[in-house]
This record gives structure tokens, C-alpha cells and sequence, in this order.
């Protein structure tokens, strides 16, 4: 899909969020995942740059970004043992 959909979807769900609103804890906790989801979507850039000078390469989408931030490193290191030890 486009981006400037994704974009327009999250802006429209931050504007009912704020109008219906959202009490301080529920910022504190979607603001908490959403930095985890760039930490996770971070570990999987730099570990496809590392992981090209041996020619590794893993897809970065929705479900490994989430299981990465949401799981860390140990996610991180999971995806890679499922993808080394299942090939497509």
C-alpha cells in the first residue's frame, strides 16, 4: 500500500485519540511500544548492513519489526535461527 495512506491512518488515530481522550497512562504505554517497534526496526537495519558482508539478508515487515522490539535481542536472534534453519 502507500505510505501517505499508513501515514493518513495513524495521523487520523492520533486526532479520535486525543479528541475521545486518552488518559496519561495509555500515552505512556502506546508511546513505550512505539519506541520499542523503531528500537526492533533499528536492530534489523543494522543487522542486515553487518549481515551483508557475509551475504545474509533479512526482510524487514510488520511481523519481524514487532517481534523484535517486542521480544529484543532474543527476538532478533530467534527470527534468524528460524530463517537459517527453515529456508523458503
Amino acid at each position: 500500500m502507500d505510505p501517505i495512506l499508513y501515514i493518513s491512518i495513524a495521523g487520523i488515530g492520533v486526532c479520535l485519540f486525543l479528541l475521545l481522550g486518552g488518559g496519561s497512562k495509555t500515552f505512556r504505554w502506546a508511546g513505550g511500544v512505539f519506541v520499542r517497534l523503531i528500537i526492533g526496526a533499528l536492530a534489523l537495519f543494522f543487522l542486515n548492513v553487518f549481515g551483508s558482508a557475509v551475504g545474509y539478508h533479512l526482510p524487514i515487515n510488520a511481523f519481524t519489526v514487532t517481534v523484535s522490539g517486542l521480544l529484543g535481542v532474543p527476538g532478533v536472534l530467534m527470527l534468524v535461527a528460524v530463517d537459517l534453519l527453515i529456508p523458503l
